[in-house]
């Protein structure tokens, strides 16, 4: 296979249309389809479905996809990085972030990166932790701020902050302190068994996390609801309809500023720790460097404020 076989697909598939693909990359229809017939020989698998409204990605296809746009940016960010060694300035900086983080970090994110390297350009995606870390591998991000739960072969993490996890309930009106969500009352995990939770799927850190003290302490959670976003959690448990296991800053932070029944879990506490991660596959240009120190120095802390650091030595 080769970049322009490569190209041509991802434009067709994300595009989901050979007239739009052969618009966009000033070509032909034909030369197009060409490319791709080709790169589907050299893979020995079909990876788009042709119909008469343009094209469908195949379940080979949907995994090449991820694979083609990683190569594809891990070539942009060599070219950008040895650019750098006549003076030039720019290039692209792409980073993974989990939901938790962009609710608090995105906007001072791409506003520092933005003053610092004016003639550069920056994505941000967000996801799960566990999907940013498929990215990382992928190389179709540079670094990714998440829940380090696991450890994980060719990536690189190094914990920022901890979080405690306390029992998040509906508002009783009768234990809180005057300070905002301060928890007066403490619970054993074992005892969380008792109650109903609204909680992530298993693909989310801290459900793994939590699930794997629970079974240490032979207890079983009792799911109630699997849902991924921390705001539709915090609705639900503002409802009445269960408890959630989450830090304090998802409380704080909420939009609405609602109150909520606030636990310290012990036997044991439990802590969460975000973590900066690169993979060791992929080298990091000069850009990518400066930018996580930026984002170390000047990012990190807004989120760190009121959470524990991390523990060193």
């Amino acid at each position: 296979m080769d970049l322009k076989q490569l190209e041509a697909f991802v434009h067709v598939a994300e595009l989901g249309s050979f007239t739009r693909a052969a618009i966009t990359l000033d070509t032909n229809q034909p030369a197009l389809s060409r490319l791709v017939r080709h790169l589907e020989v050299e893979l020995r698998h079909t990876l788009l479905e042709r119909n008469g409204r343009g094209v469908t990605l195949t379940p080979a296809g949907q995994r090449m996809l991820a694979h083609a746009k990683g190569i594809l940016q891990q070539v942009q960010r060599a070219s950008q990085d040895l650019d750098e060694l006549h003076g030039a300035s720019g290039g692209h900086f792409a980073i993974g972030i989990t939901p938790s983080f962009a609710r608090v970090a995105t906007h001072d994110l791409v506003r520092g990166f933005r003053t610092s390297f004016p003639g550069a350009t920056i994505s941000v995606a967000q996801g799960l932790s566990t999907y940013l870390v498929e990215w990382l591998m992928m190389g179709r991000i540079d670094v990714a701020v998440l829940y380090d739960t696991f450890d994980t072969p060719l990536i690189d993490k190094r914990t920022i902050f901890t979080e405690e996890l306390f029992l998040i309930g509906p508002d009783s009106g009768d234990r809180f302190t005057e300070a905002d969500h301060e928890p007066i009352t403490t619970i054993a995990l074992r005892e969380i068994a008792r109650y109903p939770l609204v909680i992530p799927g298993r693909m989310h850190a801290i459900r793994r996390m939590v699930e794997a003290a629970a079974a240490e302490q032979g207890v079983r959670l009792r799911i109630e609801l699997e849902v991924d976003a921390v705001t539709s959690i915090l609705d639900l448990v503002n409802e009445g309809i269960g408890y959630a296991v989450l830090s304090l800053n998802a409380t704080t932070s909420d939009v609405l500023k609602r109150r909520f029944q606030v636990t310290r879990i012990t036997e044991p506490t439990l802590f969460s720790r975000l973590a900066i991660a690169t993979s060791s596959k992929h080298t990091l240009s000069q850009l990518a460097i400066q930018a996580i120190a930026m984002l170390e120095s000047r990012i990190l802390p807004l989120y760190g404020n009121g959470q524990a650091p991390a523990k060193t030595g």
